[in-house]
């Protein structure tokens, strides 16, 4: 069929059944708008404020590692609705985002020519701060860090004593993580490095307690940290996570280490135990103590995501969709058969009309091929329209059975009060 038969069959169509046609398609489409805004997730912004670029940075990776969809924007991310507050606080109790660390090039680009230079100094001063801050944030162990610097000052007149550049370092600690001597020490000079005429025993390091980590103070705490990683370290490596729990206490005259192992390698406690001795170089003479010991752990039950799960987790969100769907195809289902009626007694219609316009002017034989594939009523329609002398001649020449049929249909008896339900469809 080309575009200019299909045009013309659309033109002959009556015009009330094109705008029927016209109707059902509009609703068609509505209907599909309004199910495609019920089936989409509401989406919000994680954040009320804007976002600083490495805030950004830390919340998306923290987002992709626990699976959750997002949507990323300049300043912000958008999530699903339901799922903010839930999403908040688990980010909260992460510590993420870290709070904006201005930078020494972020803190000097806001300076002009006419600048004092104490404003200068300060802003430099500000932006080292944060430079160094955001250095110690990616020391193992250290979750957040804060660093306050004061330059050295000079004396200005005679009777007068100069400073010398002090600062102070505060860390919030991961849980559980004791830094070591050689931590503490390298920090510590790390910062003296990064600011001009600051000694290393000019700077204070606390921890998240606000207790100063002292090198002689803590060195045999240290020491014993060193030693129970060091130990935990060598039996991960040697029998796998999570199968010995290692704890190591030290003063200045003994060592106390203490190795629980998982019942599941109850047979390697043997190993276990002379490893543990060469790690913390046990000595019983100088009166170090070693207790290893199969112990059952307790571990939570491990939720087991079958296939049944992951089709759960598909068709919940999509069951809004699938039931609309659903209904929409039921209902077009139940209204196919009605619709097709209508569209075919409307074509019917135009078709009788137009055979009974032209029909008075044709002769019988070309009327005969007009009707041939018209029912009865509707060929009966057509002849009842012509001539009589017209009509005898096209019903000659319709076999016996379907010229009675014809006729039968042109002389039906119908009464004026009840009319016939077939005529009142069709002259709808």
């Amino acid at each position: 069929m080309t575009l200019a038969s299909a045009l013309g069959r659309l033109r002959a169509i009556d015009p009330r059944a094109r705008v029927a046609f016209a109707s059902v398609l509009v609703a068609v489409i509505i209907f599909g708008g309004v199910v495609a805004s019920f089936g989409r997730v509401p989406q919000t912004a994680l954040f009320a404020t804007p976002l600083h670029p490495e805030q950004l940075q830390e919340i998306e990776e923290r987002l992709a590692a626990w699976n959750v969809p997002f949507t990323p924007l300049a300043d912000n991310v958008t999530v699903e609705s339901r799922r903010r507050n839930e999403l908040l606080l688990r980010l909260s109790l992460a510590g993420v985002p870290h709070a904006h660390l201005t930078s020494e090039d972020e803190a000097l680009s806001a300076i002009g020519a006419l600048t004092p230079q104490s404003v200068i100094d300060e802003q430099e001063v500000a932006g080292r701060e944060g430079d160094i801050a955001a250095a110690l944030r990616d020391v193992a162990g250290v979750q957040d860090a804060r660093v306050i610097v004061a330059p050295a000052k000079a004396s200005e007149f005679a009777d007068e004593r100069g400073s010398a550049a002090t600062a102070s370092v505060r860390l919030r600690l991961s849980p559980g993580i004791r830094m070591t001597r050689q931590t503490v020490t390298g920090i510590r000079a790390f910062v003296a490095a990064a600011v001009p005429g600051l000694a290393a025993g000019h700077v204070t390091i606390l921890d998240d307690r606000g207790v100063a980590l002292d090198d002689a103070a803590n060195a045999a705490e240290s020491d014993a940290g060193g030693l129970q990683n060091a130990l935990q370290s060598a039996l991960d490596d040697a029998f796998g996570e999570g199968v010995t729990i290692v704890r190591v206490r030290s003063d200045a005259n003994r060592t106390s280490t203490a190795v629980f192992v998982d019942t599941a390698h109850a047979g390697d406690l043997l190993a276990v135990r002379d490893l543990a001795a060469a790690t913390v170089a046990f000595d019983a003479r100088r009166g170090d103590a070693l207790a290893v010991q199969a112990v059952d752990f307790a571990r939570p039950p491990t939720a087991r995501k079958d296939v049944w799960w992951l089709l759960y987790g598909i068709a919940v969100p999509l069951l809004p969709v699938i039931v609309c769907v659903a209904g929409a195809l039921v209902a077009c289902r139940m209204a196919a058969p009605s619709i097709v009626n209508a569209i075919r007694s409307f074509g019917e219609r135009v078709r009788v009309s137009q055979a009974r316009r032209e029909a008075p002017d044709m002769p019988p034989a070309r009327v005969r091929a007009m009707l041939e594939e018209e029912p009865p009523h509707a060929a009966a329609a057509v002849i009842s329209a012509l001539p009589t002398a017209t009509a005898a001649a096209v019903l000659e020449l319709y076999p016996p059975h379907e010229r009675a049929a014809i006729v039968k249909r042109m002389h039906r008896a119908t009464s004026p009060l009840i009319p016939d339900p077939g005529e009142l469809l069709r002259n709808a």
